[in-house]
């Protein structure tokens, strides 16, 4: 069931709010940029993401196929969400969730992941590892 969450990079620079449905599977992955910053990402659908504040202060990341636009706020550096452009539902948005502010612990402890192996390009694969994510 989608529900809208409200949240922002830590120093508040960077706002959004989205509809996300947290008793679906959200995404952990082993490639370079997710390993490195531990990003964990619910999917919101392209029209289900709000940028509230801050477009101005986010910085842009672009690497490897340079498909996925990895957006990092430039006072704090937090990534807060990202955008993919060649998904399995098209455009869509890797929402952070660790940055949402009107989540519980109870209920973060709670969401359903799926690994991927992203390192190996095998987005339908769990690495052999990853419980480290």
């Amino acid at each position: 069931m989608l529900k809208t969450y409200t949240g922002s990079c830590h120093c508040g620079a960077v706002q959004f709010e989205a509809d996300l449905d947290l008793t679906q599977s959200t995404f952990r992955c082993n490639c370079s940029i997710c390993r490195r910053t531990r990003f964990w990402a619910a999917v919101a659908k392209e029209d289900a993401f709000r940028l509230l504040k801050g477009s101005d202060q986010l910085t842009q990341y672009l690497f490897n196929t340079r498909k996925n636009q990895h957006y990092f706020c430039r006072h704090c550096g937090v990534r807060a969400f990202g955008i993919g452009t060649e998904t399995p539902i098209g455009k869509m948005v890797g929402v952070n969730l660790g940055c949402l502010t009107n989540v519980s612990e109870e209920e973060l402890a709670r969401i359903p992941i799926t690994y991927v192996d992203g390192r190996s390009d095998q987005w339908q694969s769990a690495p052999a590892f990853f419980a480290h994510l």
